[in-house]
């Protein structure tokens, strides 16, 4: 079977290593664990992997955040992958630094990779894996937040935690949604 795992993020070099390109970093280290290669298609860079029998096309969209359901919509229909095995990494402000949440579906929380992706799907039942990315900003600091950097400690700490999210991902291919939350959400 095919699935579709899509890493949220924008793209350019002013946005690398920010907070909210989580999406990327994750999917940049299940591609380099496995020796993948993107190449920059269509509406994306693209990689493809096998995990025990199942093919994972590997997406970063070149959108940019609130464009993310043209790139998802487009992957989908061209490999003809189902909504339930299109998983979205993506981060979220709601979780601690690190924490990781797989979801079968949720609302956008406010934010417009998400929001986007619904409007297109017209659904928000689609899976996600939730990155924590933390809250510490000051009243009104949200955009400066999100788009900054993460520092050299946060980082460190998150390396484990961006590997675990690449077991998630490689657990929800091969034993269901439902499986991986009961055994990483507690995590």
């Amino acid at each position: 079977m095919k699935y579709l795992i899509v890493g949220l993020g924008n793209i350019g070099s002013e946005y690398d290593g920010t907070r909210h390109n989580i999406g990327f970093s994750v999917l940049d280290a299940l591609a380099k664990a496995s020796n993948v290669i993107f190449e920059d298609k269509r509406y994306g860079f693209v990689g493809s992997m096998s995990v025990k029998g199942q093919q994972l096309i590997l997406l970063k969209p070149s959108t940019y955040m609130n464009l993310s359901g043209n790139a998802v919509r487009y992957w989908m229909n061209k490999e003809n992958i189902p909504v339930e095995r299109t998983l979205v990494i993506v981060d979220d402000l709601a979780l601690p630094l690190g924490a990781l949440r797989m979801k079968p579906s949720g609302s956008d929380a406010g934010h417009n990779g998400l929001k986007h992706i619904a409007a297109t799907l017209g659904t928000q039942a689609y899976p996600r894996l939730r990155f924590g990315i933390g809250n510490d900003f000051p009243k009104g600091g949200q955009v400066d937040f999100v788009l900054g950097k993460f520092s050299p400690e946060e980082q460190e700490k998150l390396k484990e935690r961006i590997e675990l999210a690449g077991e998630m991902i490689k657990s929800f291919c091969l034993a269901g949604i439902n499986i991986t939350m009961n055994q990483f959400n507690k995590k």
